[in-house]
């Protein structure tokens, strides 16, 4: 379960972002994670609610949002979404493409109960 060792580089991350003690309560954490990033969200969020349980950061959530496979075409240059994990172009069926999105695991933003910290 390699969620855990994830969600722990979040708490980590998050962490390393706070403003210097005393810090206000962090009230949530937005993550962009990929359709192709391999992780399955109901186990992050699981053991990161374990992690964070005897923590400052107890009553924090997990806000994720799915970011989908988008692809480019290098033969006709049509941008789509990738379907089913079916990488050839609906328009002109070449497999020839760039991935454009889908691959991501990010820490985008940390909500504070006073204020956010945006983590670049």
């Amino acid at each position: 379960m390699h969620e855990l060792s994830i969600a722990q580089n979040i708490l980590e991350i998050v962490q390393q972002s706070l403003p210097p003690e005393p810090a206000p309560p962090v009230k949530c954490v937005r993550l962009k994670i990929g359709e192709m990033a391999g992780v399955v969200t109901d186990s992050l969020e699981f053991c990161f609610s374990v992690l964070i349980s005897d923590t400052t950061m107890g009553g924090a959530k997990l806000e994720i949002e799915s970011v989908p496979v988008m692809a480019n075409c290098k033969t006709c240059g049509n941008d789509f979404r990738v379907e089913d994990y079916v990488f050839a172009c609906p328009s002109c069926s070449s497999s020839d493409l760039e991935v454009l999105s889908g691959r991501e695991l990010q820490v985008v933003e940390v909500e504070l109960a006073d204020e956010k910290v945006e983590v670049a």
